[in-house]
């Protein structure tokens, strides 16, 4: 017989529940009452505590207006780094084509993309962008270290990396002729 598995973390659930929550708009009273569930279970619930039933956790997805899989999938990593020729890789059957999917647009959001020369001897210290603000970097030529201060990564040709834009960050070339595609993204 097969093991059955470990049950979700409840953090994951909590930090789900707390978010949607707050983009909706609703109290606690209000969420407990869409969802036919009682106050305590959902203050629970967002304390990271209870065992929430799967009925449980679709009636509140349902409430929110989201999808199941918004309050139970795993939270997304605050940096996220692909390295060159590590990315899920799809290949056409008509040319020597290859595409890597490195970040997927969510829905809402806006994308300004950058194509940004920089040289050694200087850091670009950046101040936060607005709130919900994400940066992708793709590096083209030469090395970068970028990242949000006290998180910086070094980044060579094929790297990519994402990491919130809406906290103090940073970029410092490593070497001559560096150059980097900068998408942001806006929430």
């Amino acid at each position: 017989m097969s093991e059955v598995p470990a049950r979700l973390p409840l953090e994951w659930i909590a930090a789900s529940l707390k978010r949607e929550r707050g983009r909706a708009g609703l109290s606690l009273s209000e969420l407990a009452k869409r969802a036919g569930v009682a106050k305590s279970t959902l203050s629970q619930l967002e304390a990271a505590s209870g065992n929430p039933s799967m009925e449980t956790i679709w009636a509140l997805a349902v409430a929110l207006g989201v999808p199941f899989s918004a309050l139970v999938e795993p939270p997304a990593p605050a940096i996220q780094v692909i390295r060159a020729g590590e990315g899920p890789t799809v290949r056409s059957e008509q040319s020597s084509y290859l595409a890597s999917l490195l970040s997927a647009c969510p829905p809402g959001a806006r994308r300004d993309i950058y194509y940004v020369w920089l040289e050694p001897g200087s850091v670009r210290d950046s101040e936060p962008h607005i709130p919900g603000t994400t940066e992708h970097i793709v590096v083209g030529e030469g090395k970068v270290k970028a990242g949000p201060r006290g998180e910086a990564v070094e980044l060579g040709p094929g790297d990519y990396m994402s990491y919130r834009g809406d906290v103090p960050h940073a970029y410092e070339a490593l070497a001559d002729g560096t150059k980097f595609v900068l998408i942001m993204q806006h929430m």
